[in-house]
């Protein structure tokens, strides 16, 4: 395929310039489109696409309205009419969001490279300034080499310099690394815009059969692209935080170590002990331990005996210890809505407030050296509440990569808050020094397995390219909204999930193979980690429920180091059903067969060294 004609879509004058808006989503193209046409608007649906492109005259010439995007490409309709338009524009109007500069210049210089004349608008000037931004406009015309016009559209400031501008359009500076790259191929296409396109691995783009076979480049130029933004904007951009705003000084003080390292801890441990302290212990103390406990599950038990008897195949998979209407239900309910619900409440608040980007932001660097970035600072927090909940919240990551590292460190070295109180309770006991060594150990396994997989796995750490909007109150109203429609979602998509588990359980109970599992374990438990024998049943138990398997170590006579090592054990074992079966979902079963087997092994390797020095 080659790129649509806008003569097909639109009808333009002879001799008319084709002058085109681009931009990143919400840059306030549409408020250009009104003040510098000031008059009727047309609009007119793309060819082969549902998208709809308005225009107008403007003088002599027509301006065209592009939909809001982040790079030219053709991986949706909205990018393949961007692209289509743009590669056509005689000039295009660049309008870019002076508060995110390091994003929004991406695109202008994607455009600048595709060797389309240009004219950028720096918009929303008056919002940089409350946010303590200097932006030098003569280094960036000097860096970019294309007329930059400051304004802020809604109040009408710059419009009439931007059309004065028009004629002073030019091509910019390309980015050399890519320009080299580009020389080979150029003689092939029409326009270098068709070339760098190819060399980009559009898949639209129509590829000469005299071409020679070329490498993929597209993760090359975007690199160099991006090293070419970040120089650009280290020149032009000064945070001097002059008549900055009391948000705009407290968000930019959270980015800083000090005191940003001490609110964050403060933040997480208020996220923790509102999802996994009140919402995990007291909320689900009352949904669970009361009103599934008490009342749901002894009704429903009296309901199925009325027609099976609870001793029989079909009134065991039902209403018995794993059942389909008891267990599924309970767990759901009374166990991971209220969990799910307020951790999605605690992430609203944190989406809506502006702050989630600085917790990922601050955390960035470190958590790169394990594969990861700052994002992930999120399931990993609220994995001490609920990893059930938290392996959910990897779809943040950027990339399979991110979220299979995420995902495995969270089943393997992550405890549950269920499963802390029951360790917490029998480590304290033992005296501080104990309590340090179960922390060294969970918190070593953790890094290692973090920076053994980001060697192991191909590929790299996304980087964190995200927006730093300005700190301020969340709205009730949004933050319900959004903790209402994606528990919903998460409750539609785990039931049918956690009724299969409960049936494999049942199935395997019933027909001993539980208990051949338990005896299985029982030489490695208590041969490798110089446990009692039955030890493996809470192991066994952990399966079902983490805590369960804390609290059956409970009853065991051991002494202080057997109990270190079966708590650091039990916490590395595979996490519960609940999350094994969320993890198989959103990591497909390869992976999750990995990550399962991985905390097995896990698990015995380290219960076992640590046996060797301490038992």
């Amino acid at each position: 395929m080659g790129f649509l004609e806008i003569s097909k879509s639109i009808k333009i004058s002879p001799g008319a310039k084709k002058i085109v808006l681009a931009g990143n989503p919400n840059v306030g193209k549409s408020v250009f489109f009104n003040a510098l046409t000031n008059r009727y608007v047309d609009v007119s649906n793309f060819p082969g696409t549902t998208v709809d492109i308005s225009y107008s005259p403007l003088g002599n010439d027509i301006l065209i309205d592009t939909p809001g995007i982040y790079g030219v490409s053709s991986f949706n309709d909205e990018e393949r009419v961007a692209r289509d338009v743009l590669i056509q524009a005689d000039v295009v109007i660049n309008i870019v969001d002076a508060l995110h500069l390091e994003r929004d210049l991406f695109l202008t210089q994607q455009i600048i490279d595709l060797g389309i004349p240009m004219v950028v608008s720096l918009n929303m000037m008056d919002e940089a300034g409350k946010n303590g931004l200097d932006i030098d406009i003569r280094i960036l015309e000097r860096e970019l080499g294309v007329p930059v016009i400051p304004t802020v559209a809604v109040e009408g400031k710059g419009i009439q310099e931007i059309k004065n501008a028009l004629s002073l359009a030019s091509m910019g500076k390309k980015v050399p690394q890519i320009a080299a790259l580009l020389e080979p191929v150029r003689s092939f296409f029409k326009t270098p815009g068709e070339a760098l396109l190819y060399l980009e691995e559009d898949p639209l783009v129509e590829v000469p059969a005299a071409l020679p076979r070329q490498s993929k480049k597209q993760e090359e130029i975007y690199m160099q692209r991006r090293l070419r933004v970040n120089e650009i904007t280290s020149k032009a951009v000064r945070e001097t935080m002059e008549g900055a705003s009391f948000s705009a000084r407290l968000g930019q003080l959270t980015l800083q170590v000090i005191p940003g390292i001490p609110f964050l801890l403060i933040s997480l441990l208020a996220v923790y002990y509102f999802v996994g302290v009140f919402i995990a212990q007291v909320v689900v103390g009352f949904t669970e331990g009361v009103v599934m406990e008490e009342y749901y599950s002894p009704f429903m038990e009296n309901l199925v005996a009325k027609v099976f008897s609870l001793h029989s195949l079909p009134g065991y998979i039902l209403a018995g210890e794993y059942g389909i209407l008891t267990l599924t239900v309970v767990y759901l309910l009374g166990l991971l809505m209220p969990l799910v619900a307020g951790f999605y409440f605690s992430l609203s608040i944190m989406e809506d407030s502006g702050y989630l980007p600085r917790v990922a932001t601050l955390t960035d660097r470190v958590l790169v050296k394990m594969g990861l970035n700052g994002r992930a600072i999120i399931p990993i927090i609220l994995g001490l509440g609920c990893v059930t909940m938290a392996a959910i919240t990897t779809r943040l990551l950027g990339s399979q990569r991110e979220r299979i590292i995420a995902t495995a460190l969270l089943g393997i070295a992550i405890p549950c808050s269920a499963q802390l109180g029951v360790i917490l309770g029998m480590v304290s006991p033992l005296g501080i020094g104990y309590l340090f060594l179960y922390l060294a150990v969970i918190i070593g396994v953790f890094i290692l397995l973090g920076l053994v997989m980001a060697r192991v796995l191909p590929g790299r750490s996304t980087d964190l390219l995200i927006d730093l909007p300005p700190l301020r109150l969340p709205q009730l109203k949004n933050v319900l909204n959004k903790t209402y429609h994606r528990t919903g979602h998460f409750l539609k998509e785990a039931t049918p999930l956690f009724a299969l588990g409960a049936l494999i359980i049942s199935l395997l109970n019933i027909s001993g193979i539980l208990i051949s599992i338990q005896n299985l374990l029982s030489p490695l438990v208590s041969g490798w980690m110089k446990l009692p024998r039955e030890a493996s049943t809470a192991f066994i138990m952990g399966i079902v429920r983490r805590d369960f398997g804390a609290a059956g170590l409970y009853s065991l006579n051991m002494d202080s180091g057997q109990t270190l090592v079966s708590l650091v054990a039990i916490t590395l074992f595979v996490p519960c059903i609940a999350s094994v079966l969320v993890i198989f979902k959103e990591r497909g079963i390869k992976d999750g067969l990995l990550i399962w087997v991985g905390s097995f092994f896990t698990a015995f390797l380290v219960g076992g060294i640590l046996a060797a020095f301490l038992v």
